[in-house]
């Protein structure tokens, strides 16, 4: 289980000698959408009528149709996250995707669960490039917030390991956000483009606005500039509960991309983000928590963070005549995190993590006589730094540690080779298999020794390879059912934050370092079915996830600042499963109907005390059975549609012995069940003005979702306008 090294590497050193098939029809590796998300302008592809159709890039690296993935994916466009959904945050977007269960800590920190996996086992990428570092911590974190959802054109996820493609960390599942890029034309000359775009919630206090302006000459040039900002108060949450104190921040947003074309089929693209967020709470870690359910808030009288990221990068691609695609691309990306804490006893603590990414990323695809071939390699090179400074009760400076929350003066390497093909073996059949070489390397600069309080360094690194093989057929003539089955093995090196944190881990437990830690392992099993009919459409997976390996928190007995220390240990294995299944039917007339259901279950050697006994024990953050079913109208032809959908999740009683010990976010005996009932209508004039007003949580029910760090609006109201030309 720990090491397949498949045979087909034999085959990759010959590849250069097999020659070319037929070029391929799908589009280049990097998309260039349209309003709607979906590919409208790729310069490479001649045939308009190929650009309307719903192309996936994350799953196999390359655009490819959803029936032709043996994988589960979900794909959401531009327009159902900013205008129907009206989501404020990339996780918020995935809060209706069957199998993934968005906890947020904060309103402004949201942290999704893909198939019981969330953190660093989990892979968020921004165009491709990793927003993972090596200070991503273990359980929820913050990161994924900090990239800007109404920049966001079309938002991938594929669910289950994906080590093979993405390296260490990518077990869960992977989420690719694929940002706003130039607008082009069919016709001459320069083509003007923008949007603005304003979104009020009530029970969120919450405005915010965007504005877009860009220009393009169809296989010259082109660029798109953005600017959001958004204001948050306290959100207001169901009928008991009410206004929830500190739970408001502010973020603002610019983003920009650009591209020339050398000729019709080599561009260059650069292109640049920031995020910045200030004020974020951690609320329940405060003496202003919620007591809803049993809860019991925190000590702290202040708790909150400053968020800031920035991400520029240059991409070359380039497609030859027979089929070939090949991109280069240079990054480099910042991510600094501020934190503010004043305890009980009113001392202050100011820390902070800085951590600069260098990016080296090479990919190429060819179509050949045995399959078509992705293929590529990666690396990428933390800079982190990280400081602590504290403060007595008079706000007086009384030192610094030797650290922050990881170790300072700090590096972490992690490269990858990997390949994978795609080979038809028989009609309307085919076998994707590839695999991956990684090497992870970690040098910590400075950090707490636990044992001895004083400075310490460590040096390490770690091998792996993994592998994957899955089936893809299509029983019927003209491709409308899909199904798949497959294994595929994951793998994570420790990282920084594993290896040497010193910081609050959940509810009253501060973690140590730990730097006797080897890589996890999994093994991950799949089957489904995905089938687009006339007049309906669905699919369904099941998955089994086979945990070796697993790195968790322990217990030591001890106790530092009041609080109880956990460390780290490869102690656990265990497992995981699940199933998905979504649908759509159209009834008529415009009718639509549509639903989904997720349901998992999972169990690991768990360490209640500093004993060195384990239990079996359910997996932290299990999703509990949770659905969506919902009626849709559209009116043909006159750009307007109505809909009412519910939500709901069962009471989540299946509690590992850390969810037991965080009281300030799981309430005792588990997170009550809740369903909300919601509408939602919008009206599309010309494709140049959208209106979209929705009443959400109609019954102004007090709800959260499981792991939360507090509860979602009660009965809101939101409204959004946008205008584009």
């Amino acid at each position: 289980m720990k090491k397949l090294i498949l045979p087909w590497l034999i085959h990759g050193a010959v590849l250069p000698m097999l020659g070319a098939a037929e070029p391929a029809t799908t589009p280049a590796t990097t998309p260039n959408t349209g309003e709607s998300g979906s590919q409208t302008n790729a310069p490479a592809v001649e045939d308009p009528a190929k650009l309307d159709r719903d192309l996936h890039y994350t799953a196999t690296r390359r655009g490819q149709e959803p029936l032709k993935l043996p994988y589960a994916t979900e794909n959401l466009k531009r327009g159902v996250i900013r205008n129907e959904q009206m989501a404020a945050s990339v996780p918020e977007a995935l809060l209706q995707t069957p199998g993934v269960l968005v906890q947020q800590t904060s309103h402004g920190q949201g942290s999704p669960f893909i198939r019981g996996f969330t953190g660093f086992r989990t892979v968020m990428l921004v165009d491709g490039i990793r927003l993972n570092n090596s200070t991503f911590r273990d359980g929820p974190n913050q990161y994924w917030s900090t990239v800007d959802a109404l920049a966001v054109e079309q938002l991938e996820v594929v669910k289950g390991p994906a080590a093979v493609m993405y390296g260490s960390d990518a077990i869960g599942g992977t989420v690719n956000a694929l940002m706003r890029s130039p607008r082009y034309g069919f016709g001459e000359g320069t083509l003007w483009s923008g949007a603005t775009y304003y979104r009020y919630g009530s029970a969120e206090h919450a405005v915010l606005g965007r504005g877009e302006f860009g220009a393009a000459e169809r296989d010259h040039w082109g660029f798109n500039l953005g600017l959001t900002g958004k204001l948050f108060g306290d959100v207001r949450g169901g009928n008991d509960v009410g206004r929830q104190p500190h739970t408001g921040y502010d973020e603002y947003d610019t983003d920009f991309k650009a591209d020339y074309y050398f000729t019709p089929k080599t561009k260059l693209t650069l292109a640049y983000q920031r995020t910045q967020q200030d004020d974020v709470e951690r609320t329940h870690r405060t003496i202003y928590g919620l007591t809803w359910a049993g809860l019991v808030p925190g000590t702290d009288l202040q708790h909150y963070f400053d968020q800031m990221r920035q991400l520029a990068y240059a991409r070359l691609s380039h497609e030859t005549d027979r089929g070939d695609r090949f991109s280069a691309t240079v990054s480099w990306q910042e991510q600094d995190e501020f934190q503010y804490v004043q305890r009980a006893n009113l001392t202050r603590q100011r820390n902070g993590v800085d951590a600069n990414t260098l990016g080296l990323a090479l990919q190429g695809e060819s179509p050949t006589r045995i399959g078509t071939w992705t293929y590529g390699t990666d690396y990428y090179r933390d800079f982190v730094g990280s400081y602590q400074h504290n403060y007595n009760a008079a706000d007086v400076y009384t030192g610094a540690a030797i650290q922050g929350p990881v170790a300072d003066d700090s590096n972490y390497d992690l490269f990858g080779a990997y390949a994978q093909d795609d080979i038809p073996i028989a009609e309307r059949l085919h076998f994707i298999t590839g695999g991956r070489f990684t090497w992870a390397g970690a040098d910590a600069g400075k950090f707490r020794d636990p044992k001895t309080g004083l400075q310490s360094t460590y040096e390490n690194d770690w091998f792996d390879a993994s592998g994957t093989g899955r089936l893809l057929w299509h029983p019927d003539d003209k491709e409308r059912v899909s199904l798949y089955t497959g294994a595929g093995q994951g793998f994570r090196a420790p990282n920084l934050s594993d290896l040497t944190r010193f910081d609050i881990a959940r509810s009253g437990e501060l973690e140590t370092a730990s730097t006797n830690l080897d890589p996890e392992h999994y093994l991950s099993v799949e089957a489904g079915a995905k089938t687009v009919q006339k007049n309906w459409e669905a699919g369904a997976a099941y998955y089994h996830t086979f945990i070796d390996d697993l790195i968790v928190r322990t217990p030591t007995g001890n106790i530092i600042n009041g609080n109880k220390e956990v460390t780290k240990l490869n102690a656990s294995s265990g497992w995981v499963h699940g199933v998905e299944f979504n649908a759509r039917g159209h009834l008529g007339e415009g009718f639509s109907l549509f639903g989904n259901l997720a349901w998992q279950e999972g169990e690991a050697d768990a360490y209640p005390t500093s004993a060195a006994q384990s239990i079996r024990a359910p997996l932290s953050r299990m999703q509990p059975l949770t659905g969506l079913v919902g009626l849709r109208w559209d009116v043909v032809r006159t750009g307007f549609f109505a809909e009412t959908y519910g939500m709901m999740a069962e009471k989540q009683d299946e509690l590992s012995p850390d969810d037991i010990r965080d009281t300030q976010r799981i309430p005792p005996g588990g997170t009550p069940g809740w369903a909300t009932l919601n509408f939602r209508v919008g009206y599309d004039w010309k494709s140049k003005v959208r209106v979209v007003a929705a009443l959400e949580n109609v019954l102004d029910e007090d709800y959260r979702i499981h792991g939360s760090g507090y509860n979602q609006p009660g009965r809101n109201l939101k409204v959004s306008l946008e205008y584009r030309f």
